[in-house]
């Protein structure tokens, strides 16, 4: 086995396709859209390289390519947290050997880049997806959400990495029995801190990822492994799921009316994406367009609420707004993913809504100065 550098649209598109053989035949697995994965890699495209870098790598076996590793640096990690993290992601391979060998190649070209520390599954940050599933393979897992083999976790292990932190994720089955303590809670809020709630506007969609930008930015700034996002990264994501919106999912908390707090959730497009195996077309499409209205199960992906706010009832109240909302249209099954393993008041919050945990995605990290 070698490693081969991706250096052009061949190796781009050989990269693109090494899962299908991996996964072959697994039926956990939703294969992401090849242009979607296209402009994820795509200096130009993605606005992560307008702060970031990264290097693509492939393992060969004879003549095929059996995994592969991306390698990458983040400026606005680095600036945020003080330190030089270089990342691996988009990690795939067929044994501890190779998995040795790619990640050996990720660590070299994040050590030439001036990194100290490794960390990974991260493809390329915090704001998209990552983590190594390492419980929880038993069902297919909810967009933007990775899935991987078992095995994947003691190889890693096996080439020097330790774990980091753990992201969990939570479900829960519909319909939603809301606990009689939230709408208490909810009530109190808009009776004494003046807290008023409601769905995005479409119509002003640029005006309320504004919002949207200036809420994550500030409830997530503590966090582990927080980057903040810029506005081309907000305007980017919108852009993919905006699709999948319904406007009575995705809900905002006011006081005195300015935005402090907002809530995503959005139907599982996995669900209609699965049968067409990461092809829109010629025929992925139908499957697509016949699905979307049929999802009934969704992921909260965010319910962010800034600092000054946090002892209001904000967080209840939109999760009453939201129940109701899912409720109404049917909905039989949600996820909260992630959630940082320490984050105890929103683990919290989850557990005494009646959801269980279901899934963890582990963060490892290496030093590469010892």
């Amino acid at each position: 086995m070698d490693i081969v550098p991706v250096e052009g649209p061949r190796e781009l598109s050989r990269f693109i396709h090494v899962p299908y053989d991996i996964y072959r035949g697994d039926p956990n697995w939703v294969a992401p859209l090849i242009g979607d994965e296209r402009i994820r890699l795509t200096p130009g495209k993605n606005p992560f390289f307008e702060h970031g870098e990264a290097a693509l790598f492939l393992l060969r076996d004879g003549a095929r390519f059996v995994g592969r590793v991306a390698a990458s640096v983040d400026r606005n990690h680095d600036q945020t947290h003080g330190e030089r993290q270089g990342a691996f992601g988009f990690f795939e391979a067929p044994s501890a050997e190779g998995a040795a060998a790619l990640l050996g190649a990720a660590e070299a070209w994040v050590r030439g880049k001036g990194a100290a520390i490794a960390r990974g599954p991260l493809s390329f940050s915090t704001n998209d997806e990552c983590g190594l599933l390492v419980e929880g393979f038993d069902r297919p897992l909810p967009l933007l959400t990775p899935y991987n083999p078992p095995s994947y976790g003691a190889w890693i292990e096996a080439a020097g990495f330790r774990k980091a932190k753990d992201l969990l994720s939570f479900s829960i089955a519909g319909p939603y029995t809301t606990p009689a303590a939230y709408y208490r809670i909810a009530q109190m809020a808009r009776r004494r801190a003046r807290v008023t709630t409601r769905p995005i506007n479409m119509k002003r969609f640029d005006e309320e990822l504004a919002l949207v930008k200036e809420i994550y930015n500030s409830a997530w700034e503590k966090n582990w492994g927080f980057v903040p996002m810029t506005d081309a990264e907000i305007d980017h994501m919108a852009g993919q799921l905006k699709p999948a919106v319904v406007p009575d999912f995705v809900r905002f908390a006011e006081v005195d009316g300015k935005a402090v707090a907002f809530l995503l959730y959005v139907p599982d497009v996995n669900v209609a994406l699965k049968p067409a195996r990461g092809k829109l077309f010629p025929f992925g499409i139908f499957h697509v367009l016949w699905g979307l209205p049929r999802i009934r199960e969704g992921r909260l992906m965010a319910l962010g609420v800034v600092k000054e706010h946090r002892r209001t009832g904000l967080a209840p109240t939109l999760v009453v707004d939201l129940s109701d909302a899912l409720n109404a249209r049917g909905y039989r099954h949600s996820t909260i993913s992630w959630t940082l393993e320490d984050n105890d008041a929103v683990n919290d919050l989850a557990i005494s809504f009646g959801c269980v945990r279901s899934a963890a995605h582990r963060l490892y990290e290496k030093s590469l100065t010892a």
